[in-house]
């Protein structure tokens, strides 16, 4: 049955919070070498009392003086799969091969840190790893925090453009990489990264060193190598120095996430802002795990290089040893897992207590569940599945906040809904949660429906990951839940000229919150990041920029502006009710920055006068397409008839007949094709344009897509032609008419 619902979420009281008092200089910093602000609270769980200001490798030492002998990693050390080739059978994960207990990972973490000093890794500098999750690439990361730097990882989809901008950018002078496709893509920009001094890879053969044009060499090694290199004694004393040489404040990670427009900016998380983040939610929100001397499992296979990932495979883990009753697993799925359907294994394999999930993953297991009822043959099993979810769902829904928490299934009806948790690999989970995007009422009322509560977490790589969670008592679907404790969240509105904050009135229904009730989603505490990295080699412009970006994000009140729309309500809890930013997110979470695409796509053809990307919390990315037409100001729309360069790419003469028009038509798809395959504007497969559409006019300022200086309203672009958008979605055609 569970707790009984609350009536209101928990919110902090001012003494459980941070004081942030108004800063001249603000509160971040982008130097990479500084320290971030350290504050704390007088009570709870962000006062040092509860959680003391340290490093990470003194919060691991701890954990491997409680818990050392326990298993904490696992791995199958599948193969990947050749082409048409059947997966291996699955395997419980009490029997993969690869086992570290929590002591052995630590030792070997202390190892790769030694072997990257001996190979030239200095204080502060980054280790780039690329590849997917595996035991190597936490311990990896751990080696490089341990050595005195951080860890700057690298998404599985990144070109070699985008690898060379971030490794440069961070400073990487130790790259771990899984395969050849990876190391690959390090040689090809081997002379534009000249701060890279060793590269390690841990699924394929290193090969001879690498030589750049000027006869400087990159040392490299396979993992098992590079270990052996540093479990050299003599090592010992310069690494204890660096652990004593590291401040709380300093940064440990840089999680790269895409803005709107331009390169990738560089979020700095600090040890403190980490052991803080992990802590609140292992002891103030997940309470549901380490409540007992037992083993808790969790399955890694979202990318690490994620704030998702490494705050959840990578620190939760350690903070459950630490803070609780319990130790934690990371389980490995195999690479092709989520690519040929074959995660439900692994999920059945590990049986995990903690499963996270973006909502396309969720999705995909609702997707499936729902073709597998609907080939069950109708009779009496068929239909009592369905009044058991019925009758779940119902108990569901009673369970939301301020609900009556009542209703039991019987036995019968118990059996049939824990046997599809089974099949799942679900029914030993005790806390599922969701996060990177929105999760759509009707994929948690379907989970609700199957006596699975996906709570919704929200939150930035800027705020370590999460400010809000929802849990079993205290959640109301279509909200991203409550401040987490000692974290303090507000809806302001801001004024565009000064900037002041006007704190919005809480919402009576936040499901139909009103204008004055939305505001933009703020928040702060002892997770907010340093700042954005600047690098001082990247010029002057590169450190102004990033200068605003900072200011822009982080206010001198230590506020950092989400710029997601949003209301609380009068119990607590916070819904996302649109966005300020222009950042589309994919329905994998994978933030994609549309303003250079779009750009470029108009670059390159010049017939087109506007060009928006449509992909929010959508599977993959479409475009809508308007043509020059005679009279079209931007204040105007102008007439059907086409202007400029798209009055002479073929015979058609007004966009009525352009629309028909296979000059027209191949033009824009020969357009997108080539804008897709720009890596250096399209960073990844998550960011090309699948299909797109020419609509009958051009936007302007008269017909509402528009503002007064000729900005583009998204918005209302996305609401004005839903048709068309859904149109687009449910078809299979490359080009989809108006």
């Amino acid at each position: 049955m569970g707790k009984k619902p609350l009536a209101d979420a928990p919110e902090n009281p001012p003494a459980y919070l941070c004081k942030f008092e108004p800063r001249e200089n603000g509160y971040w910093t982008s130097d990479s070498k500084g320290e971030g602000v350290l504050l704390h609270a007088e009570k709870g769980l962000a006062s040092l009392a509860m959680t003391p200001c340290e490093t990470l490798p003194s919060m691991f030492a701890k954990a491997v003086k409680k818990r050392g002998g326990k298993v904490t990693l696992r791995s199958e050390g599948a193969p990947p799969l050749k082409k048409n080739e059947t997966p291996p059978p699955m395997v419980m994960c009490k029997d993969w091969k690869k086992q570290w207990t929590l002591k052995a990972y630590y030792e070997d973490s202390r190892s790769i840190a030694k072997a990257m000093i001996k190979a030239g890794f200095e204080p502060h500098d980054a280790c780039n790893i690329f590849g997917f999750n595996s035991p190597e690439w936490l311990i990896g990361m751990f080696g490089a925090i341990f050595a005195g730097g951080k860890v700057a990882g690298l998404y599985g989809s990144d070109n070699v453009e985008t690898v060379q901008y971030k490794s440069k950018h961070s400073n990487g002078s130790i790259a771990l990489v899984e395969g050849q496709g990876e190391l690959q893509k390090f040689k090809e920009c081997l002379d534009d990264i000249p701060y890279m001094k060793a590269i390690v890879t841990w699924s394929c053969d290193a090969g001879e060193d690498l030589k750049r044009e000027d006869g400087t060499v990159v040392k490299t090694y396979t993992f098992e190598e590079f270990k052996k290199l540093g479990q050299d004694s003599e090592l010992d004393e310069e690494l204890e120095k660096r652990i004593e040489e590291q401040k709380p404040g300093n940064a440990c990670a840089i999680i790269y996430t895409s803005g709107t427009t331009g390169n990738p900016k560089a979020v700095m998380i600090s040890h403190d802002n980490i052991i803080f983040e992990s802590a609140s939610v292992a002891k103030g929100v997940i309470t549901v795990l380490g409540q007992k001397a037992e083993e808790e499992r969790i399955l890694s296979y979202l990318p690490l290089s994620h704030v998702a990932g490494m705050m959840v495979d990578g620190l939760v883990p350690l903070a459950i040893s630490v803070f609780t009753k319990g130790w934690c697993s990371v389980n490995f799925a195999r690479a092709y897992d989520l690519k040929v359907g074959t995660i439900g294994d692994r999920l059945k394999a590990v049986q995990p207590t903690a499963f996270f999930g973006v909502p396309r993953v969720w999705e995909k297991i609702m997707d499936k569940l729902l073709s597998v009822g609907a080939a069950m043959p109708d009779g009496f099993l068929k239909r009592r599945a369905a009044s058991a979810k019925k009758k779940s769902l119902k108990i569901q829904e009673g369970k939301q906040l301020g609900g009556d928490g009542k209703g039991k299934l019987g036995l019968i009806d118990s059996f049939l809904l824990n046997k599809i948790k089974g099949k799942l690999g679900l029914d030993k989970c005790k806390f599922m949660f969701a996060g990177a995007a929105p999760m759509t009422t009707q994929c948690l009322s379907y989970f609700g429906s199957i006596g699975i509560n996906v709570n919704e977490v929200y939150g930035m790589s800027e705020c370590c990951g999460a400010c809000t969670f929802s849990t079993d008592e205290c959640h109301t679907w279509g909200t991203i839940g409550y401040e987490i404790p000692g974290v303090e969240v507000k809806i302001f509105r801001i004024d565009p000229e000064t900037g002041a904050k006007t704190e919005c009135p809480r919402a009576k229904d936040i499901q139909k919150a009103t204008e004055d009730e939305q505001g933009e989603i703020c928040f702060r505490g002892r997770n907010t990041m340093m700042g954005y990295m600047a690098n001082d080699s990247f010029g002057s412009d590169h450190a102004k920029e990033i200068e605003k970006k900072n200011r822009d994000a982080i206010d001198d009140e230590g506020w950092l502006h989400s710029g997601d729309k949003g209301a609380k309500d009068t119990h607590g809890m916070v819904k996302i009710t649109g966005r300020y930013k222009e950042l589309i997110i994919g329905a994998g979470g994978e933030n994609i920055a549309p303003v250079p695409i779009e750009d470029a796509v108009k670059a390159d053809n010049p017939a087109i006068s506007n060009f928006v990307m449509i992909g929010n919390l959508r599977k993959f990315n479409v475009a809508l397409v308007t043509l020059k037409a005679v009279g079209a100001t931007g204040e105007q729309p102008g007439g059907d008839e086409l202007d400029g360069a798209a009055a002479t790419l073929s015979s058609s003469k007004t966009i009525s007949e352009a629309v028909n028009d296979e000059v027209f038509i191949q033009s824009i798809k020969d357009t997108i094709a080539k804008v897709n395959s720009n890596g250096k504007v399209v960073a990844s497969n998550a960011a090309k344009i699948q299909k797109f559409t020419i609509l009958p006019r051009d936007f302007s300022v008269e017909t509402g897509e528009l503002t007064a200086t000729l900005k583009l309203k998204r918005s209302v672009v996305d609401k004005k032609f839903e048709d068309v958008i859904e149109k687009m979605y449910a078809s299979t055609e490359t080009y989809v008419p108006h």
